[in-house]
């Protein structure tokens, strides 16, 4: 649970990114956000192969939490915490399938939301 916190918002930002693909196409020049900060951690050339593995894991991710939630929608209140400890170890083991660590996923995600061009990039993958 170390850095699930960070997990829960890059997952939540890349169904965000998935969500935004339809009206992204429409405006000719996105603007980035007024407060996006440049990520120090992870230059913004990152590789084919990993943008690749991100925009899988992105999909996979996106269909387990979307699964998880119907699942916590209907739980009982005393399975809720179990229901949501493993939708996060699905989600962290659908990441590591790609082989992505947690980290590399969150700093790819949060690049790409403060990069044009890797958020392109990311969002040619998704389609």
């Amino acid at each position: 649970m170390r850095s699930m916190i960070g997990f829960c918002a890059a997952t939540l930002a890349a169904t965000g990114l998935v969500l935004a693909a339809p009206v992204n196409a429409q405006t000719q020049a996105p603007a980035a956000p007024p407060t996006a900060k440049p990520n120090k951690t992870v230059p913004a050339d990152i590789s084919e192969q990993k943008l690749d593995a991100a925009a899988k894991a992105v999909k996979n991710v996106s269909t387990i939490r979307d699964s998880y939630e119907q699942k916590l929608i209907k739980a009982p209140a005393d399975q809720k915490a179990k229901l949501a400890d493993e939708a996060s170890d699905a989600m962290e083991k659908a990441v590591k399938e790609q082989g992505l660590s947690v980290e590399e996923y969150t700093s790819i995600i949060e690049v790409a939301q403060n990069d044009p061009t890797v958020r392109n990039k990311l969002l040619q993958r998704l389609k």
